[in-house]
């Protein structure tokens, strides 16, 4: 059982302990090197790609195990919330929600973090700055890195993680530690950019350490460094605070936040500062940033073949084989990931995955829906996933979370069938109200004022069949939403 307190919809979390950490999760970005399993819209920290559960919640999980950690604070978009919500409940951690309009990478994120900080625990309260989708498999050694890095914290250093180097990788950036640092840790020598491979395999002989984009520091510290070196970032973050207000127990920011300069943590402070500090840390960590990666820390047989799903494999080797639903067989192979997915399927020789965030790109200018949009949608109430669409009929599949409901609509181009499989349904159709069954079905006609909701304590799953001249979303006509959606 983990500590904090279950939130369905997060509400401001209680007090901070003295001396707690208090993580600030950063719960944003695509993960457009793990397409496409990772959308936009279903970005890599929710998609279950090392297990039955996500990266975010495996960090919600480290966090809730030690006493150290008060409940986090999570920042994540308009979007995001309510998967954020759903998985911070299934792993039944207690959490704070802060909505960005969009994204404006980690230094607007570390602003707005600080800010919130400052004023649930006041300028001295310490915080832990964390992406939502690294592979930590030791959570009392992070816990002790980061209780090291909170005492050196405590004397108004900006404290990064420096991570022992296992490889000469790559895809991370570099620190090089100076002076021994007054309260623990080292002052920062050096920052370096991803190097190619002969610069890394320099790096890593010369003693430095990996950058691993994670940050500890007391609130009124950060504020005073952001005003320093980014005071256009604090006014707009600050503004953008001012102007949003408590959405369905959430904060969530205005309009403006979009203004506001993107850039990284990194470049905009931590590279100017005098006060940054980098605290050495030794434990397993992955930023599982493409399929290569997955495939390292996977479980492998003899011949180097990773398989997750309903996989066949024949001679083949140093392959990452996954399959969603479909039956995936290869023969033959080597050095390929294989990622099939219930819209797309990705073919990709292991050393270019890093090349899948291009193609992304390239699916995106050509107007590809698959480039963003996960096959599986989520809302406030659960998920639907189209399985089939053609001239006329659409058919989906539904599954709506104990207690929900979804908005009281109608509809000026469909009519609706839906099945119930699992659970029951309370079925509101015009004046009538009536619940459904497994095994029984009801008929939405075109025009009806109908709603779906979940009286039972399982999840309610039907299969929803429409038939009409017009079956994108924007034909729904709201009169009634829990959501406040218009």
């Amino acid at each position: 059982m983990t500590r904090f307190d279950v939130a369905l919809s997060p509400q401001p979390a209680a007090p901070i302990g003295d001396g707690a950490i208090v993580p600030i999760v950063l719960c944003g970005g695509s993960g457009t090197r793990l397409w496409p399993m990772s959308r936009r819209d279903y970005a890599k920290q929710h998609a279950p790609v090392l297990g039955a559960e996500s990266p975010f919640q495996e960090t919600l999980r480290r966090l809730a195990a030690n006493p150290i950690f008060a409940a986090p604070i999570v920042i994540t978009s308009v979007g995001g919330r309510f998967i954020a919500a759903e998985q911070a409940a299934a792993v039944r951690v207690g959490i704070e929600l802060v909505l960005e309009p969009e994204g404006r990478d980690t230094l607007a994120a570390a602003t707005l973090g600080a800010l919130v900080l400052a004023e649930r625990g006041g300028t001295e309260a310490i915080g832990l700055l964390l992406p939502s989708d690294h592979l930590i498999p030791d959570p009392e050694a992070f816990a002790a890195a980061a209780a090291a890095a909170a005492t050196a914290a405590s004397g108004g250093d900006l404290v990064t993680f420096g991570l022992t180097p296992r490889n000469p990788a790559t895809g991370y950036g570099y620190i090089r530690p100076g002076a021994p640092a007054e309260k623990g840790g080292f002052h920062v020598g050096a920052f370096v950019e991803k190097p190619d491979a002969e610069r890394a395999e320099t790096l890593v002989n010369e003693g430095y350490l990996w950058n691993a984009g994670m940050f500890c520091f007391k609130a009124g510290a950060a504020l005073r460094e952001i005003d320093l070196h980014a005071p256009e970032t604090l006014h707009g973050v600050r503004n953008a605070i001012a102007e949003g207000g408590m959405d369905l127990g959430s904060l969530r920011l205005g309009d403006s936040y979009v203004e506001v300069p993107k850039t990284s943590i990194d470049f905009g402070v931590m590279e100017k500062t005098r006060r940054a500090v980098v605290m050495p840390a030794d434990f397993d960590w992955s930023d599982v940033g493409d399929w290569r990666e997955i495939w390292a820390v996977s479980p492998r047989d003899e011949t180097g073949v990773a398989t997750v799903g309903d996989v066949v494999v024949r001679d083949s080797r140093d392959s990452y084989i996954r399959s969603s639903g479909r039956l995936v067989c290869a023969v033959g192979v080597e050095n390929l990931a294989v990622i099939e997915t219930p819209d797309a399927v990705l073919v990709c020789p292991m050393d270019r995955t890093q090349d899948v965030k291009a193609l992304v790109s390239a699916l995106e200018r050509d107007g590809r829906v698959e480039a963003t949009a996960s096959a599986r949608s989520y809302r406030p109430w659960g998920w639907y996933q189209t399985m089939d669409i053609g001239a006329r009929f659409r058919v989906k599949r539904i599954v709506v979370t104990p207690g929900a409901k979804l908005s009281l609509q109608r509809h000026h181009h469909r009519a609706e069938h839906w099945v119930v499989v699992k659970g029951t349904a309370e079925v509101t159709r015009d004046a009538e109200v009536m619940l459904v069954h497994e095994n029984q079905s009801v008929y939405l006609p075109l025009g009806s004022v109908h709603r779906l909701a979940n009286p039972g304590k399982i999840p309610c799953e039907l299969i929803e069949v429409q038939t009409g001249s017009y079956l994108e979303e924007d034909d729904i006509i709201r009169i009634e939403d829990d959501f406040g959606r218009g």
